[in-house]
């Protein structure tokens, strides 16, 4: 790696923060004898899930010998309280009374038996999917990653293949179940299908574009289970919105959503931007109006030339626009009226610098998850890993196709061919993206590497290849000013030269 490039702040990352302190910890949590009784006796995720259940009080032991695996995790457990400085035993038994978190806990348990400890960690399944339950939808977005239009795909899987789906899912041990599109609301089969996934006891999410959240719709989807609600919205007034979405009034049914949303109290909520030229200049405003509208969350979207978003590219940001935004984005995350996230992996690099520069206490390890400062808290990024494309999560078209990201536009298996077990485990694609060591230059070698990882769908959108670097990082600029040279963009007018 360049000396320049990290300048002060890698010999201060590698100094004076010591990220083996957190793998000992877990080393602790889950030692050899742990790891043999988890791999032996917890055979699948689903008897884990059933004995956490047992030692949080939902659920009643199977049989005399099950009482004797409770204790054993309970031990284990009691270790890792000591490791994240809880207390009360209760604490954690409260927490696992929920199924989400058992299955949380479950999964990622088994992966570090199975893997040991792993920078980033490697994941026995995923702990969370995005799923395009339909490629229909009444908005013609510019910046489409799935190409949705007005008519769902013939060859989307019935409804007897999405449960099954499910089911699958429930087996491997998933946590998390985001249901996308196209419009998720569209769709007849989604609120039968979300509605089964939450009885199996996974934190089920929907990402809409909020113009379908009547209140009526609002309440099906509380009485169904859904957890999480995250609308996408892309300007604090209707032009810019409504040109971006393709459909005049988009902006005002979508602040009517949210609106109701809100009001409901049932959900976590959040507004999501995804951040271009377009409509760069307006984000602090969108961060203004997320707070008026009293969502719990703002997310910005990183940019990814895939789908119709090829038409735009000229509208993405430069690695300097980028950096800029991610850290102004963290310094108004830091006056804690909102949390602030971004699916740009190098929002983590950017709360590790900001911490070690004693200007941030918090990191965002990953767009859905954030960590307090300190060593725990370096460790737990470099744990999570930043990019988790076919690592920590995954996606699923309409038609059953298993990809590693909805952005990351590469098959890499069919739930109509395979089990979903069977693809994760044996996809070559999958392989090579859990393995930082195959990435190329500047990523393969960036002190950021761990915790950040770069955007693998940015990668492939620009250079065709998942495993090169992601241009868009301030640390990767000579590889923007060669794509800028490749592409014909001119970054001073955001157009085709």
């Amino acid at each position: 790696m360049d000396e320049k490039i990290g300048g002060d702040v890698v010999s201060s990352y590698t100094g004076k923060i010591d990220t083996t302190q957190l793998v000992s910890q877990f080393q602790r949590i889950v030692d050899n004898r742990f790891a043999k009784f988890i791999m032996k006796r917890m055979t699948t995720p689903k008897k884990f899930e059933h004995a956490l259940g047992v030692f949080a009080g939902v659920d009643k032991p199977n049989s005399l010998g099950e009482d004797l695996e409770v204790k054993t995790i309970e031990a284990a457990l009691k270790r890792a309280m000591k490791t994240f400085g809880i207390d009360d035993i209760s604490v954690v038994k409260n927490a696992l009374k929920e199924p989400f978190v058992r299955k949380g806990v479950a999964i990622t348990l088994r992966s570090v038996a199975k893997y040991g400890i792993t920078k980033p960690q490697v994941f026995e399944a995923p702990l969370l999917i995005v799923w395009n339950i339909t490629k229909q939808c009444n908005l013609k977005c510019l910046h489409c990653y799935a190409n949705a239009g007005p008519y769902k795909h013939k060859d989307e899987l019935t409804l007897a293949e999405k449960l099954n789906v499910v089911d699958q899912f429930d087996d491997a041990g998933v946590t998390m179940l985001s249901f996308s599109g196209g419009e998720p609301l569209i769709s007849p089969d989604f609120w039968k299908v979300a509605e089964y996934a939450s009885k199996k006891g996974m934190y089920t999410t929907i990402a809409t574009n909020g113009t379908l959240l009547t209140k009526e719709n609002v309440e099906k989807l509380k009485n169904i289970g859904i957890k999480y609600v995250e609308v996408s919205l892309d300007a604090p007034e209707p032009k810019t919105h409504d040109m971006f979405r393709g459909v005049e009034g988009a902006w005002q049914r979508t602040v009517d959503g949210i609106k109701n949303v809100v009001q409901s109290g049932a959900f976590d909520t959040a507004i999501a931007t995804t951040a271009t030229k377009y409509n760069i200049e307006e984000i602090p405003q969108m961060i203004d109006l997320a707070i008026k509208l009293g969502v719990k969350k703002f997310i910005v979207f990183n940019f990814v030339p895939t789908g119709r978003g090829k038409d735009i590219i000229a509208q993405d940001l430069s690695p300097k626009e980028r950096n800029d935004l991610l850290n102004y984005l963290y310094d108004r995350w830091q006056d804690k009226k909102i949390d602030i996230f971004s699916t740009s992996p190098t929002y983590s690099q950017i709360g590790i610098e900001r911490v070690l520069a004693g200007t941030g206490k918090t990191y965002s390890p990953t767009h859905f998850a954030s960590a307090d400062y300190g060593q725990t808290g370096v460790g737990l990024a470099e744990f999570i890993g930043g990019c988790g494309a076919g690592r920590l999560y995954a996606s699923l078209e309409d038609n059953g196709d298993v990809g590693p990201c909805v952005f990351l536009p590469i098959k890499v298996g069919n739930i109509r061919e395979q089990s979903f077990k069977e693809i994760w485990e044996n996809s070559k694609v999958l392989q090579e993206l859990r393995n930082r060591d195959l990435y190329e230059e500047n990523c393969k070698s960036c002190i950021f590497r761990n915790p950040c990882g770069g955007c693998r769908a940015r990668a492939y959108g620009y250079f065709g290849n998942y495993l090169a670097p992601d241009p868009g990082c301030i640390y990767n600029q000579k590889y923007y000013d060669d794509i800028v040279k490749d592409f014909l963009i001119s970054p001073e007018i955001g157009g085709k030269k």
